[in-house]
C-alpha cells in the first residue's frame, strides 16, 4: 500500500475540499474525512490510470 500526502480543511456550510498535495490544481469535496479520502482515492487512480494532459505535478530533483 502506498501513502499520499493531501491537504484538507472544513468549509463553514460543513463540508471538506481536499486536494492531492502532488496535484494541487485539482480539489475534491466529501460530506465527511472519510469521505473526502475516498474522493481522494479515486483522483489518485484517475490520475495514475490515464494519460491526462495538463496535469501539474509536484515532484524533487537531487542536484549537487
Amino acid at each position: 500500500m502506498k501513502k499520499i500526502s493531501y491537504t484538507y480543511w472544513k468549509e463553514k456550510d460543513g463540508m471538506y475540499l481536499g486536494y492531492l498535495n502532488n496535484y494541487p490544481d485539482h480539489w475534491t469535496q466529501g460530506e465527511d474525512v472519510e469521505d473526502l479520502k475516498t474522493h481522494l482515492a479515486d483522483l489518485f487512480d484517475l490520475f495514475k490510470s490515464e494519460e491526462i494532459i495538463a496535469i501539474k505535478q509536484i515532484a524533487e530533483l537531487e542536484v549537487a
